[in-house]
């Protein structure tokens, strides 16, 4: 049985493909499109899997959507009700929308699909609710057969946050926390005070947060949210405009705190910004930590399964492992709604046909690794048509010469195997870089990606030497935990008056261009089951160094989606300061490319 789960029309639109419960295909429309965080119908997505499965519309036996448009048309209703006259303006804006396609999303799909297929059958269209969907996707895939599942976010139809039990092919949900009060808003609403781009740049607060000091922690807990023991809260109303404004805060926030927010095209990042950073970050730590704890103690369930936007904030994931008491912990790599897809789909074959189910000894994510692929011979003609000096080599020569290369300080655009699903490169469509220079995290911030200089970078390791580099010691191979660099490859601290970004030019450890200003890092476990070439890749490099590290980053720059086609790694890395581009079993030097052939294209992306 073959089914698409679709995620469209809001943020992240993505399309995933399973058969018999078998995840094969998982890609974000963006990828395809070139519009970072693309919320369109994904046209383009799903056929391109048709096209790769060889497969009609008429050969999909079921397409799921991964939430229920009235329910949240019904809370959009409710909620400008309640507070009417006040949102009449954006009450005005968003009706065309919802009446012309949202409301009536299952005729909008089937008029879509009948351009592809004037047969397309609508009795095959089903709709999930957004959570199940967000739990469905952490659990069905997850290596557990029992689990706890939290799922939290902004807002789906009603529930902002879910606790769920899932067993065998069954999820039941035990405990939601309802709109208007969410943690994703809350931490959004701080997002956008700092200047940050709303749905997108949560990470940046996350990697702002530790150069700043916990200042406002009480105001934010004593004004801004009733938090109870077991992790419950409510949001006070009163300092958010996020249920009939244009924007997420108001007056009153801006006096709390004593600023107006930030325009980021014309103010610049001070420490105060900084400081709440710290602040909201800790309280979003404080409050996951009481939930997790509280559940773990009233379920007595030993694993954890963790979906929704929220989870994306690996810093917080690290925190939960150490102090939850769950003994193991899933999280779901495209925990956005991108994922919503992935988990529609399974929610479907499991949830609502009641298939068994029976979990790998992993997971069944393939490492993530569910997106495109190109082959040498494709690679080579449009290397050839390009007109690019280039040089082939064997798998093995590759490796060799990609780890000496590493080791002069090159910066290396990687394009391998298949492209990944989720926010993050994991090895097939990064940069990578060696993490022992000081000045690497600097150069590739400002002089390859064309960002923000404060911003982390993650370090990619083998798994079997984690822990003589980390103190984590649980595999994270989506990037998704934090933990410390362990004390044996700290440098001592030198004293300095240094305070804000200027602590980003001290030397902490003998990896800084991976180890943050708190002796942090985001940390890639890479496992040679899930992606063997990367594994190889990173042996060579300990061979040739004693390090089993390297820098990785997405391959991209700012403001644009991660490389999906050979063509676009050749812009990426035509239009950077990138020495070097890895391209299937090809390698390209950048000084020996024609100078005509170097472009500018950043551009043509709005800063996120």
């Amino acid at each position: 049985m073959k089914i698409l789960g679709i995620s469209a029309l809001y943020h992240d639109s993505a399309v995933a493909f399973i058969s018999n419960g078998e995840i094969l295909e998982a890609v974000q429309e963006e990828r395809f499109s070139r519009i970072k965080h693309d919320a369109s119908f994904p046209e383009k997505s799903i056929k391109y899997i048709l096209k790769k499965y060889k497969l009609k519309l008429k050969n999909i036996d079921a397409f799921v959507y991964y939430d229920k448009p009235f329910l949240k048309f019904e809370r959009l209703i409710e909620t400008y009700l309640t507070c009417a006259p006040k949102g009449f303006k954006t009450f005005k804006m968003s009706m065309p929308i919802w009446l012309n396609e949202k409301l009536f999303l299952k005729s909008h799909i089937h008029k879509f699909f009948k351009k592809l297929d004037k047969n397309f059958n609508i009795n095959k269209l089903f709709f999930s609710e957004h959570h199940l969907s967000h739990a469905a996707s952490a659990f069905y895939p997850s290596p557990f057969n029992e689990a706890m599942i939290l799922t939290l976010d902004g807002v789906g139809e009603w529930a902002t946050s879910s606790v769920s039990i899932g067993s065998n092919n069954k999820i039941e949900v035990k405990k939601e926390i309802n709109f208007p009060h969410s943690l994703g808003l809350l931490y959004t609403a701080f997002t956008y005070y700092c200047g940050f781009k709303v749905n997108s740049g949560e990470y940046k607060l996350m990697g702002l947060a530790p150069y700043g000091k916990k200042k406002y922690v009480n105001t934010i807990l004593k004004n801004l949210i009733d938090l109870k023991n077991d992790g419950s809260f409510r949001l006070n109303l009163k300092y958010f405009d996020f249920l009939t404004g244009l924007k997420m805060t108001n007056n009153k926030f801006n006096k709390l705190f004593g600023q107006e927010a930030r325009k980021p095209e014309s103010e610049k990042i001070q420490q105060f910004h900084m400081d709440i950073a710290a602040s909201i970050q800790s309280v979003l730590e404080t409050i996951l930590i009481k939930i997790t704890k509280s559940i773990y103690k009233e379920y007595k369930i030993k694993n954890l399964c963790l979906a929704g936007g929220v989870a994306l904030n690996c810093v917080a994931n690290g925190k939960i492992i150490k102090e939850s008491g769950f003994k193991n912990i899933w999280i779901q790599p495209a925990s956005g709604d991108a994922g919503g897809a992935v988990g529609a789909a399974l929610a479907y074959w499991y949830y609502h046909l009641k298939r068994k189910r029976i979990p790998t000894k992993t997971d069944s994510m393939r490492g993530s690794y569910l997106g495109s692929e190109y082959t040498n011979s494709q690679i080579e003609e449009i290397l050839n048509k390009k007109k690019l000096i280039f040089k082939h080599y064997s798998k093995n020569q590759l490796i060799k010469k990609i780890a000496n290369l590493l080791s002069k300080k090159k910066t290396i655009g990687m394009f391998q195997g298949r492209m990944e699903f989720g926010p993050r490169a994991l090895g097939n469509r990064s940069i990578i870089a060696d993490p022992r220079d000081e000045m690497m995290q600097k150069n590739l911030n400002l002089k390859i990606k064309f960002r923000e200089s404060f911003r982390p970078f993650a370090p990619a390791i083998l798994r079997k030497d984690l822990n003589s580099w980390f103190k984590l010691n649980n595999d994270s191979p989506y990037m998704l935990l934090v933990d410390k660099v362990k004390e044996s490859r700290r440098l001592k601290a030198k004293k300095t008056n240094s305070f804000g970004l200027d602590l980003l030019y001290q030397k902490r450890s003998i990896i800084p261009a991976v180890t943050h200003v708190d002796l942090s890092a985001r940390i890639q476990t890479v496992h040679s089951e899930t992606n063997k070439f990367f594994h190889e890749l990173l042996v060579a490099f300990k061979k040739k160094t004693k390090c089993p590290i390297l820098v990785n980053t997405s391959f991209n720059i700012r403001g644009e989606p991660i490389v999906e086609s050979p063509q676009d790694a050749i812009k990426c890395f035509l239009g950077t300061n990138l020495d070097v581009l890895c391209i299937g079993n090809f390698i390209l030097l950048k000084e020996d490319q024609n100078s005509t052939k170097l472009i500018s294209y950043k551009e043509e992306f709005a800063l996120d």
